[in-house]
C-alpha cells in the first residue's frame, strides 16, 4: 500500500485539513508528523506561553488521530533532515504540507522540495489551510500585493472559497516509524497564569459558543474593553487548530453586521500575509520608512521598562499590559492603544514593543504582530501615520466605567466610576490611599510634541 507523509506545521487540526484530505486519497496510509523545528527556538519563537498551547494543540491532535485509528509522530531536530528520514522509514513517495508567508517557510519549504526529490519523493504545498485566502491569489494591477486594506478586502470578498472538508473517519497508520513522547504542558516554566487551553477541542467549544452567544453583538461591542467580546479565536487561528476558510463559510450563514465585521478582521489577517509574503523585511524593517530616529533600550530603558511591566501612570496602558502577561493574550483594542503609547508618546522604537509582545502573546505570528505594530508605528500600511491614540481618549471611549482598568489594576479598584483613569487627579488623601501605583512617565502633550518635533510636524 503507498504511503504520505502529511506535515503539520500552523494546521494542527483534523477539521477542513486539505493536506491530510489529500495525502488519504486512494485509501493511502500516512504518517501525521510534527517536528519540533530548532531552528524555531534558535530564533528565538519558542517562547513559554505558546510552547505550553502547543503542547495542548500536540496532545489533542494525537487524541483525534487514535480515534480513528491512527497517532501523531512527533520529531525534533532540522525539519527537512527529519521529514526525509521520516518518509524513508516509511517508504513514503508523497509529502504534503500547508503553505506560510514567511521568509523563513519558503526557504524551508525549498530546501525540502530539493531534499525529497533527491529521493525521488514529491512534496504537495497546499494553499488556504492557514489562510481563507492564500497571498498572491488577489493582487492589483500594478503590484505584486495590496499595500492598502480597503481595495485588498474588496477583492477578497470576491473570492470563491473552497468547500469545507469534513475530518476524516479513519486514519491508518503504516507499523515501524518511531515518535518521540508528546510535550506537556506541566513540564514548562514561566508560563502566563491564565493562559488559555490549547487544542482543537477547545477551540471548536469556544466558537460554538461564541457564534451562538457573542457573533451577532461584534459589530458594536468588539472595543468594549470590559466587556471581552470579541471571538479570543486568534490563538486557534495561529496554532491551525481552527480553518479560517470555515470560519468565513460559517460567519456568512449567520450574516448580520457582526458577522460582517468578524469577517472583515479574518480578511485583515490575510491581509498581512501577502504583505509579508511579498516583503519579507517587513518582519524587521520599516515597509515604508520615516526616517524615524526611534529611541532604543539604551536611551529610554525606564520608560520601556515601565511600559513593559504596567507601570507607566496611565491605568488603561497598565491595564492592558497586566492582562498580557497574566493570560498571554491581550484584547485587540488595548493592544491598539499600548503600542500607539510606546511607539509613539514614548517615541521608542516599534521593534522593542513588537518584541515583547512575541515574547508573551499566545498568538505571537508574525505577519501579525510585526505588521499591526508598524501600522500603530505609522511604518507600515497606514494611510494615516503621524496618527496619535491619546490613551485617556481611549479609556474614556472603550471602558468608560473603569471596569477593566479596575480588572487588571488593584491599586485602583477603590476609585469609582470613569476617575480611575485620572488619578493624578484625585484629592491627595484619595491618591494617598492608592498605594505603590506610579505617577506619569510623561505627560501626553509632551509625549506629542516630541513625536511631532520627529516627523517634522512641529
Amino acid at each position: 500500500m503507498s504511503v504520505s507523509v502529511v506535515l503539520f506545521t500552523a494546521d494542527l487540526r483534523l477539521h477542513d485539513h486539505p493536506p491530510l484530505r489529500a495525502a488519504l486519497e486512494g485509501r493511502r496510509q500516512v504518517v501525521p508528523l510534527f517536528v519540533r523545528d530548532r531552528a524555531v527556538a534558535a530564533a528565538g519563537f519558542a517562547v513559554p506561553n505558546r510552547l505550553a498551547f502547543l503542547a495542548d494543540c500536540l496532545r489533542d491532535l494525537d487524541a483525534g488521530l487514535r480515534e480513528r485509528g491512527g497517532h501523531l509522530v512527533v520529531r525534533s531536530g532540522d525539519a527537512v533532515e527529519e521529514v526525509c528520514r521520516v518518509a524513508a522509514e516509511a517508504d513514503a513517495d508523497e509529502v504534503h504540507t500547508a503553505a506560510d508567508a514567511s521568509a523563513f517557510a519558503h526557504r524551508r519549504e525549498g530546501r525540502l522540495r530539493r531534499a525529497l526529490e533527491a529521493e525521488g519523493r514529491r512534496l504537495y504545498v497546499h494553499d488556504s489551510v492557514t489562510t481563507a485566502v492564500g497571498p498572491g491569489q488577489v493582487t492589483p494591477g500594478s503590484s505584486d500585493h495590496f499595500a492598502v486594506f480597503t481595495p485588498y478586502f474588496r477583492q477578497w470578498s470576491e473570492q470563491r472559497l473552497r468547500d469545507v472538508l469534513a475530518a476524516p473517519r479513519a486514519v491508518r497508520v503504516p507499523p515501524g516509524v518511531g515518535s518521540e513522547d508528546l510535550p506537556v504542558r506541566a513540564g514548562l516554566t514561566e508560563v502566563s497564569p491564565g493562559l488559555a487551553e490549547g487544542g482543537e477541542e477547545a477551540a471548536r467549544r469556544r466558537l460554538t459558543a461564541w457564534f451562538r452567544s457573542g457573533l451577532a453583538a461584534y459589530e458594536d461591542r468588539h472595543d468594549d474593553l470590559a466587556g471581552d467580546a470579541t471571538s479570543r479565536l486568534s490563538p486557534h487561528l495561529h496554532f491551525g487548530t481552527l480553518s479560517p476558510v470555515e470560519l468565513v463559510h460559517r460567519a456568512r450563514r449567520a450574516g448580520g453586521p457582526g458577522a460582517e465585521a468578524f469577517v472583515r478582521q479574518v480578511a485583515w489577517r490575510d491581509f498581512h500575509r501577502q504583505v509579508l509574503a511579498a516583503r519579507p523585511t517587513a518582519a524587521h524593517a520599516d515597509y515604508r520608512t520615516k526616517h524615524d530616529r526611534w529611541r532604543s533600550e539604551r536611551t529610554a530603558g525606564d520608560d520601556i521598562e515601565a511600559w513593559r511591566e504596567g507601570r507607566t501612570g496611565y491605568p488603561v496602558v497598565d491595564a492592558a499590559m497586566r492582562q498580557l502577561r497574566h493570560e498571554g493574550w491581550m484584547h485587540n483594542r488595548a493592544r491598539l492603544l499600548t503600542a500607539s503609547f510606546l511607539a509613539k508618546t514614548l517615541y521608542v522604537d516599534w521593534r522593542i514593543g513588537a518584541r515583547h509582545f512575541l515574547e508573551l502573546l499566545v498568538d505571537g505570528d508574525l505577519a501579525n504582530n510585526q505588521l499591526n505594530w508598524q501600522w500603530v508605528a505609522g511604518t507600515g500600511t497606514d494611510t494615516r501615520p503621524n496618527r496619535v491614540l491619546n490613551p485617556l481618549t481611549q479609556a474614556r471611549r472603550h471602558d468608560p466605567d473603569g471596569a477593566y482598568v479596575r480588572r487588571w489594576v488593584p491599586e485602583l479598584a477603590g476609585v469609582p466610576g470613569a476617575a480611575v483613569h485620572e488619578p493624578w487627579k484625585l484629592p491627595e488623601s484619595d491618591r494617598a490611599r492608592l498605594g505603590a501605583y506610579p505617577e506619569r512617565i510623561v505627560d501626553l502633550a509632551d509625549g506629542l510634541a516630541r513625536f511631532k518635533r520627529a516627523r517634522d510636524r512641529g
